[in-house]
């Protein structure tokens, strides 16, 4: 042999006690973060079966097992079974990960308690004097001990879990202890057996030896492990049949893995399926023989111990946190001194035995503890805002119909008034949010009328381990959903499946059945990938049901005003009061109805009642949902604007952004902005059907979810490109294309990006709010200007010029300044960057919140946001006229031009990184921009989307249930 495996094989044989605990250990958090959840039973009985059938070859099917030593180890085998099926019912691998600090606990309770274990039954097994008393269960390990890493492990895995998930946590922490322990039993039985049977003593007093001990008690602990793996095999797998989805057949091929991306994205994933399988069913076999060599040797409560240590280390994969690796350190310690200072011939380190060791060890731990339970309860999580003076801003009534409502101006500028009463109301949107489960349920039942959608318990679950900020601010989901109340499910359900069976329809569809994503149709790869990436997480806990998502960047479905009024008061005087007479709702979705299909196939239509008005007005349509009596809608071809209803002061700033985006208040976005001129893409219904879209008009009645553009992550932030709030460009920027609608016969002058452009780039007048400096309460007044004055604020032009007809691109490049495309991260150079629609929502809008520059909005497509995203708290509100886009600008930036200079032509000033100074607007500038980086990634991660994503589903699972006003979440 070379001598360079015969050292490693001699250090292997001398360190074996302590190479196997830790090979178990790292294969158990392995096994741990990686196995597939929804095959886990599927992995457990082919990693078992691996090694039951060279245990049959070797020790035999029936030989080296007594009767009694048999019923033991398949009873052992049937506990671990049960352990494994409660992990799977209970489909959440972080909860029951969670509950496994009680697992030590459960197993020296089981195999130190006798009267516990008269109770529960458990065979035993004489001892031979022999036994090494290292090898017998001490009752004399340290209580102290236990407890300390018990609480540090509770510490380290500590995670919110629902009463179910517990249950069924510690079920399968009794039923895991319960079979450790037999299977310790029958291991140890083994071994007790085949020391006794050394040989027999002739009459002379002569010895004849049967057989080797160590070849006959190796034997009988590889029977043992037969047993136990034949029962796991079995009972897991009858459970696989029963409980966990079959896998793709068609997934099932070894083809090269360069190969795999030559398929499509379904293909690859179900390969990659097998494949997970595959490894993890090796990884999880080898885990098992470690473990029964662990156990042989050290017994049931260091196996615990060495398994809770691993999904310690699991937990770390998924939340590396510093209170997180303390308490494993802690609890490591606390193992190794619990395992190794109670025996007897242990030398390890004396200091282990230490009665002071141990007293530090639980001061330290309790210590940490309670520091912990200090941050908590801290809630640092939540933004305070100081404001010098309380709230200023009030509505008061326009002295003129519809004119924009007075501001005292004696009260500061506009902008500061606004964002003074924001932080104010924003401040008492954090303090309400619910921390628990009930004041969530007694909240949404306050807002809402009725109880919770089913499986309520499971989204607060999920959104707490994800740190969810906004618990309760949901409002717009059952906003949207509200006239869907009026109709059948049955109907809804007719709807969508007519709508993405035809061929044509734009429109991805989602097959969900037994809590899977089995079909999808239609669409980009990306968008479909993005859309059931969104889902994977809680899809398990969603009903059997169609799914439609408009791949159009525009909404498809806008519902005239009297029905949908009616289909509103239906469901309001009707429906709802009856859901709410119900006591204790069902918290289960009703079985799939039988106008479902298996969802392997989509049912082809051949008819569609979209209409589609591509590169035409559509105004006439977009309004029909309008109210009778909203401006929208009056007799006349020009009608004013609804001002006081979102404009405030002379300037018309916004102090209103749902009443701004609501076309209805806005006759003039006919002619201003590019939808209504004409749209790329324009395939409506007029029938109110479930079309889920990313962003849509106020008058339509999609049903808006999270864009998977974002959780894709097509638009990046570069961190490394961005630069101190010191080093920007004090000034507004923006690059882009003329995307908004489609240009012919000059309509580009009625398109909203063209519009704002040219109005800031304008060689014309603007109007702007000025206070005299000298005056200690200065008093802001109108004052015109040349807009070519402040020029040096403004860096907004186009870079491409497209969707239009030749003659159309023409005059465009020939009106605006167009210039060279540039990075998009060349963005986070300057101070104060516009953001506003295209042909839809803004792709951009994100990651200009996550910059650490100040981001002007001016937005007419509604997204999911709008209760999480505050306008002058976390971004700067724009309207489409324009009145006050330069005095914000200015105010903001601080500048410093002179009142007489800015007056006149005055001569013009080049950019600077200037707008750092402590002026209320430089200050307030900076704040919002540091708020926004910080409050991006508090709420607009993709854990983020996949929350609300998961409470829309739910809503919208129970809408569509026939049973659903009997169903619902009833309260913890």
């Amino acid at each position: 042999m070379h001598p360079a495996v015969s050292r490693i094989a001699e250090n292997v044989a001398k360190h074996h006690l302590l190479l196997a605990p830790l090979l178990f250990t790292v294969l158990g958090a392995v096994a741990s973060v990686n196995s597939p959840v929804q095959h886990s039973l599927l992995v457990t009985a082919a990693s078992w079966a691996i090694l039951w059938l060279p245990l049959v070859f070797r020790v035999g099917l029936y030989s080296n097992s007594g009767g009694r030593k048999k019923s033991t180890s398949w009873l052992a085998g049937a506990f671990l079974a049960l352990a494994h099926i409660c992990d799977r019912a209970a489909c959440d691998k972080d909860g029951i990960r969670a509950t496994k600090w009680l697992l030590p606990v459960f197993a020296v309770l089981i195999s130190e308690n006798e009267l516990l274990a008269r109770h529960l039954a458990l065979p035993t097994h004489a001892r031979s004097d022999s036994t090494d008393s290292s090898e017998k269960p001490s009752s004399r390990r340290s209580s102290d001990l236990l407890l300390t890493l018990t609480i540090a492990a509770s510490a380290a895995l500590g995670i919110y879990v629902t009463s179910t998930t517990s249950a069924l946590g510690i079920s399968s922490a009794i039923f895991a202890a319960s079979g450790l322990v037999m299977l310790e039993i029958a291991a140890r039985g083994a071994r007790d057996d085949s020391e006794g049977a050394r040989g027999l003593m002739s009459a002379d007093g002569s010895f004849s030896r049967r057989g080797s001990v160590s070849g006959s008690r190796n034997a009988h602990e590889l029977a043992a492990l037969r047993d136990i793996a034949a029962a796991m095999t079995v009972i897991c797998g009858m459970a696989t049949f029963i409980i966990e989805p079959s896998i793709a057949p068609g997934a099932a091929t070894w083809e090269p893995l360069y190969r795999e991306f030559d398929r499509d994205w379904k293909t690859v994933h179900d390969f990659r399926t097998v494949r997970q399988v595959f490894v993890m069913v090796i990884v999880n076999a080898a885990l098992n023989l470690f473990m029964f060599l662990v156990l042989s040797r050290q017994g049931a409560v260091p196996v615990s111990l060495w398994a809770l240590f691993s999904c310690i280390c699991a937990q770390l994969k998924f939340a590396t946190t510093f209170s997180g690796i303390w308490f494993t350190i802690i609890y490591g310690i606390s193992a190794l001194l619990y395992l190794y200072g109670a025996s007897s011939s242990s030398t390890f380190i004396d200091i282990r035995a230490s009665i002071r060791v141990r007293r530090i060890l639980f001061g330290v731990t309790a210590f940490s503890i309670s520091v912990l339970l200090v941050r908590h309860a801290s809630g640092a999580q939540y933004y305070t805002f100081s404001p010098k003076t309380p709230s200023t801003f009030k509505i008061q009534p326009s002295a003129t119909p519809l004119e924009s409502i007075p501001l005292d101006l004696a009260r500061g500028h506009p902008a500061a008034q606004l964002i003074n009463a924001a932080e104010t109301e924003f401040q008492h949107v954090l303090q309400r949010q619910s921390k628990t489960l009930d004041q969530a349920v007694r909240e949404y039942r306050r807002r809402n009328g009725i109880a919770p959608p089913p499986h309520f318990d499971k989204w607060f679950e999920f959104a707490q381990r994800r740190n969810v900020v906004m618990i309760d601010e949901f409002d717009m989901i059952n906003q949207m959903l509200l006239p869907f109340w009026a109709l059948k499910p049955e109907t809804i359900r007719t709807r969508i499946k007519n709508a993405i069976g035809h061929e044509d329809s734009a429109m991805i569809a989602v097959a969900i059945r037994n809590g899977e994503v089995v079909s999808i149709g239609n669409g980009d790869e990306w968008q479909q990938q993005a859309t059931t990436g969104m889902m994977k997480d809680f899809v398990a806990h969603l009903p059997d049901m169609d799914l439609g998502f408009n791949v159009h960047d525009e909404p498809r479905v806008v519902v005239p005003n009297d029905l949908l009024s009616s289909m509103i008061a239906k469901a309001q005087d009707q429906v709802l009061p009856r859901a709410a007479k119900k006591p204790s709702p069902r918290n289960n979705f009703s079985p799939r109805p039988k106008d479902l299909n298996d969802g392997k196939r989509f049912d082809e239509v051949s008819t569609t009642k979209f209409n589609r008005f591509a590169h035409q007005q559509t105004w006439t349509h977009s309004r029909l949902s309008c109210p009778v009596s909203s401006q929208a809608q009056t007799f006349e071809d020009f009608a004013a604007d609804n001002l006081t209803s979102y404009a405030a002061g002379p300037l018309n700033h916004v102090y209103n952004t749902t009443a701004f985006s609501d076309i209805c208040n806005s006759p003039s976005f006919s002619s201003s902005f590019g939808f209504f001129e004409r749209p790329n893409a324009f395939s409506i219904i007029h029938e109110l059907t479930p079309v889920f879209s990313q962003s849509k008009i106020s008058s339509f009645q999609d049903i808006l979810y999270p864009s998977p553009w974002y959780w894709f992550g097509k638009v990046g932030y570069d961190k490394s490109h961005d630069t101190t709030w010191e080093n920007k460009t004090n000034n507004l920027y923006w690059r882009g294309s003329t995307t908004g609608g489609f240009s012919r016969n000059g309509g580009w002058r009625r398109q909203h990006r063209q519009h704002v452009v040219q109005r800031l780039n304008a060689p014309d007048k603007a109007q702007i709010l000025v206070a005299p400096e000298t005056s200690p309460e200065a008093v802001y007044t109108v004052q015109d200007i040349d807009r070519r004055a402040l020029h040096h604020l403004v860096d907004v032009k186009f870079s491409h010029v497209g969707q239009c007809d030749p003659g159309d691109c023409d005059a465009q490049k020939e009106f605006f300044d167009v210039v060279e495309r540039v990075d998009g991260q060349d963005a986070w150079y300057h101070k104060h960057l516009l953001d506003m629609d295209g042909n839809a929502f803004s792709g951009r809008f994100y990651s200009f919140l996550k910059s650490r520059s100040l981001t002007y909005k001016m937005s007419v497509f509604r997204e999911w946001h709008a209760d999480w995203l505050r306008p002058w708290v976390h971004y700067i509100p724009l309207s489409l006229r324009g009145d006050e886009h330069l005095d914000l600008v200015r105010w903001f930036s601080g500048d410093k031009s002179e009142v007489a200079d800015v007056a006149g032509r005055g001569k013009e000033k080049g950019a600077d990184k200037s707008g750092n100074g402590e002026t209320l607007g430089e200050r307030k500038a900076r704040e919002i921009a540091e708020r926004s980086t910080e409050w991006h990634d508090k709420v607009l991660r993709n854990a983020d989307f996949e929350t609300w994503f998961f409470r829309l589903l739910l809503e919208y699972g129970r809408v569509v249930d026939d049973d659903r006003e009997e169903i619902g979440y009833p309260g913890p």
